[in-house]
């Protein structure tokens, strides 16, 4: 039963925690809450206004922790490497990888140095959750109990992944954990895996009904990963869409004249070099350049809790002028380099939500300081654009930069980044739309799409996908759309991966002789997907043998995959064998009975959506209330994407990735118009009317209206408060 909105007082302010706190902050928070004002709509969702933009930050972080204070928290333990002082031992990994990167010292230095409108927005940010935990006694934080601003130059990105989450764990516990092995590291496995990043699309007014910009905002992240929410001041800030915990900024979103969508990029923007590393009278040195030049050694403490208290390991690190040694290889220790600009890519992820034209919007990039994302546009003045990552670097394109590369040859060095002119672009292409789903610049605008052969290949590794054979499919020829019609093409049902699947299974049956075992057997499960329209539905069968089949296959034939140099789908595509096919549908055909009774079992009543609990590892169970979810894996081509997979004592797959935020945004010449639904619900609270009543919406692809003006909160406003001030849901 969902509790009742008790609203406790309009003014009355929290009483202040027996910790003490200087009276100086004290009064500035106060002054800082009463410049904003927090409207809660129907949905919970945090419409922030602020008299200027520091105004609007302190009210959108207060926002954040009081809908989940324990993801922002973790979220900056992360990124501090201090994850270990809250979850122990099994975070020392995590953490010494992060300390490799991120210096408190260095980052107070790069702080005192940030341009003042920045240290404004930092200051903000560590006052608002300050304030909230001051107004909060009951939180307790896990490890962070005050908030310094500084800290925001440590989660600059709101990717899912972030560049230094390329570098392996457990190389890196190899390298360090055994300084007298070092072993070099085992062959990454092809094995098919959930795809992780976005869908964005971009549709000029020629191809609308209304002749009016349409986007498409569809980031697949784990789920829960991002709040909802809009921030505006009087400084000409008005953005809407999803802020990755923590950060003061919306990621993925909207403002009444532009529109922005990243998605993960295929493009190399992270070297390793391979470091010839010499002793010499007790001293470490590695070659470069004909010479030796001293390795860097430093010492890194990693504190981790323990049953019994607090513990440390301390590490001896290395480090040459690429960067850390992070692994060993071939006799070599391996350097990695990557974007280090916290002070500009935090600039630019606020600075673009402020542009209100493509030339402000460029302009902004030329921060240089984006580099993992793709971005899709779209404006009220009708252009749309496609624009790689801003951080590429210059390289020689005579060395393969997917593998580490030879650091004593002064020819790999990095030689500046690519602009924009010279990197994968489209604006305003003729045929009226642009796509990216995490696959290459290629085929963004089709025959319009920039040229493979213009640009070096370290510029794209991800190459085209399913996904993006399906965008390609729905957007292609149409000049009807309107937002309902983009709605329907991001949750097209057709499974584009299994149109090239499936072929090669039905010849190998019917290559089979009629006397053969597997011939009778396997009848009735061939013609239930030679009749398949490939499409995706909870009652469908099909889509049950099909992925059921398909996880199958690939995971039968990733060994022949790794040695022939390709990806798990791929083979299974063009390669397995025919008796590898039969087998794999046999096998599914037998999991599926043994788990649900009956190979003919619905899509359904597998794929599930469930919410139980806060956590951020969320645990599962059958018996558990949970959704039936009719779109499958993006791996097998589904737009909209849910990952899913059985966890310990389940037969049902519950889905933690995929689909998390979805919006569909018109811009018009004097107002923007949008509908959204986010995963769940907005907040982490399972006692919140807003934990879990946006699930079924979600389920159904129910997108609903975003109340992105004042006036639309009429008939819609749950609560309006300042931070401080005592207005709860209990």
């Amino acid at each position: 039963m969902h509790p009742l909105l008790v609203l406790l007082s309009a003014t009355a302010m929290v009483q202040a925690p027996a910790k003490q706190v200087p009276d100086s902050d004290v009064a500035r928070w106060e002054r800082e809450a009463h410049a904003v004002t927090i409207v809660r709509d129907d949905w919970g969702i945090a419409h922030i206004q602020g008299k200027t933009d520091a105004d609007a930050v302190f009210g959108m972080i207060y926002a954040q922790a009081e809908d989940d204070f324990n993801r922002v928290e973790t979220n900056y333990l992360k990124s501090l490497g201090r994850l270990a002082e809250a979850e122990g031992a099994s975070a020392i990994w995590q953490d010494l990888r992060m300390k490799l990167f991120i210096d408190p010292d260095s980052m107070k230095v790069k702080y005192s140095a940030s341009p003042a409108w920045l240290k404004r927005l930092m200051i903000a940010w560590a006052d608002g959750l300050n304030y909230y935990l001051f107004t909060h006694p009951a939180v307790k934080p896990r490890v962070i109990t005050r908030f310094e601003p500084w800290m925001a130059l440590s989660f600059t990105e709101g990717s899912i992944g972030g560049d230094i989450e390329s570098v392996s764990l457990d190389e890196l516990q190899a390298f360090y954990g055994d300084t007298a092995g070092r072993p070099s590291p085992a062959e990454s496995s092809r094995q098919l895996q959930e795809p992780s990043g976005s869908n964005g699309f971009a549709i000029a007014p020629a191809n609308t009904v209304n002749h009016r910009a349409l986007f498409l905002i569809n980031p697949h992240t784990s789920f829960f990963f991002r709040s909802e929410l809009q921030m505006t001041s009087d400084e000409g800030l008005n953005a809407y869409g999803a802020a990755t915990w923590g950060q003061f900024f919306i990621y993925q979103g909207f403002n009444d004249r532009l529109g922005w969508m990243h998605t993960s990029t295929g493009a190399d923007v992270i070297d390793e070099y391979a470091e010839a590393v010499v002793r010499k009278g007790g001293r470490l040195f590695y070659k470069y350049g004909g010479k030796e030049r001293p390795l860097v050694t430093g010492r890194i403490t990693v504190p981790y809790r323990t049953p019994s208290g607090m513990a440390a390991d301390t590490f001896t690190v290395y480090r040459a002028h690429h960067g850390p040694i992070v692994r060993a290889a071939e006799n070599k220790w391996v350097s990695v380099r990557l974007m280090e600009k916290p002070v500009e890519a935090l600039s630019q992820s606020f600075l673009r939500t402020k542009a209100r034209t493509l030339a402000a919007y460029r302009k902004v990039m030329e921060l240089h300081a984006n580099s993992s994302n793709n971005t899709v546009y779209a404006d009220a003045d009708g252009h749309i654009a496609y624009f790689h990552p801003q951080f590429v670097p210059r390289r020689d394109n005579r060395f393969d930069w997917t593998r580490p590369v030879d650091g004593s040859d002064p020819a790999t060095e990095w030689h500046g980044v690519h602009g924009i002119e010279d990197s994968p672009h489209v604006i305003d292409p003729p045929n009226g739309w642009i796509q990216n789903t995490n696959n290459w610049p290629y085929s963004a605008a089709g025959r319009y799409s920039p040229k493979r052969d213009k640009f070096p290949t370290y510029m794209d590794e991800a190459g085209e996908s399913p996904r993006g054979l399906h965008a390609i499919r729905v957007l292609e020829g149409r000049k009807d759309f309107t937002l309902e019609r983009l709605r329907d093409a991001a949750f097209d049902s057709y499974l584009t991966a299994f149109t090239r699947l499936i072929p090669p299974l039905l010849a190998a049956y019917d290559s089979l002789p009629e006397g053969d075992s597997l011939k009778a057997r396997l009848a009735e499960p061939i013609a239930a997907l030679r009749g398949w329209d490939y499409r995706w539905s909870a009652g469908s069968v099909p889509t049950s043998l099909a992925v059921y089949w398909g996880e199958a296959l690939t995971a039968l034939v990733q060994g022949d995959a790794q040695a022939a140099g390709t990806s798990a789908y791929e083979y299974a595509a063009t390669q397995a064998p025919p008796g590898a096919r039969l087998s794999a549908l046999a096998a599914a055909c037998d999991r599926l009975a043994r788990d649900f009774g009956t190979w003919r079992t619905p899509w359904g009543e597998i794929n599930r959506f469930q919410r139980l609990t806060g956590d951020i590892v969320q645990p599962f169970a059958d018996s558990g209330p949970s959704i039936a979810v009719p779109f499958t894996s993006a791996r097998w081509g589904s737009l909209a994407s849910f990952g899913a997979r059985t966890y310990p004592g389940t037969k049902r797959m519950y889905g933690t990735s995929g689909n998390s935020f979805v919006a569909v945004v018109e811009f018009g010449k004097d107002s923007v118009r949008a509908k959204a639904v986010t995963a769940g619900g907005e907040s982490g609270d399972p006692q919140s009317r807003h934990f879990d009543d946006q699930a079924e919406r979600y389920a159904g692809g129910r997108l609903r209206d975003v109340y992105f003006y004042p006036g639309q909160f009429k008939g819609h406003t749950e609560r309006q408060y300042h931070p401080g001030e005592v207005s709860e849901l209990k």
